[in-house]
């Protein structure tokens, strides 16, 4: 399996697929996300709980995390948890929001809600905290669920 750290819910299966293969799929070819050095804790339908460490290279002029980590760490949890039901989704629209920053060394925790899954929309929270708890930052997701799925069963990707 992927670097799947955590717990997966009973509800690990919809409509014939395995949000584990799913994530497992998404995961094979995502080289920004382990570049990120990402982890995921926690993972079902329409959820994704994840934590990263800050790096030096995450560091903006400022001694402080470049917002472009934040919004990447947020985005990865947001497409796992858009795409958990199996159908290849992609972002029409997010915005984020910069709270605290951050600094090399500190833990980052970031996690993905649905708000409410349409036929062809889907919309998230996704919240970022340090180890203490505090926001860092907020961001809004909205996606579009195209007729794809992420992976066939007894087949590979579909993207």
């Amino acid at each position: 399996m992927s670097n799947l750290n955590g717990e997966t819910s009973n509800n690990s299966r919809v409509n014939g697929f395995d949000t584990v293969k799913v994530l497992d799929t998404m995961l094979a070819n995502d080289h920004f996300s382990k570049w990120l050095g990402i982890v995921v804790d926690e993972y079902r339908i329409g959820y994704c709980r994840l934590h990263y460490t800050v790096k030096e290279e995450m560091m903006n002029g400022f001694g402080i995390i470049h917002g472009g980590a934040l919004f990447s760490a947020s985005d990865s949890a947001f497409a796992f948890a858009c795409n958990s039901q199996g159908r290849l989704s992609v972002a029409l629209d997010v915005t984020i929001s910069f709270i605290k920053s951050a600094k090399i060394g500190d833990i980052l925790t970031v996690e993905a809600k649905e708000i409410h899954t349409g036929n062809s929309t889907s919309f998230y929270n996704v919240t970022t905290t340090n180890e203490k708890n505090e926001i860092i930052s907020l961001f809004k997701g909205t996606a579009y669920r195209t007729g794809k799925m992420v992976y066939e069963p007894g087949n590979g990707a579909n993207y």
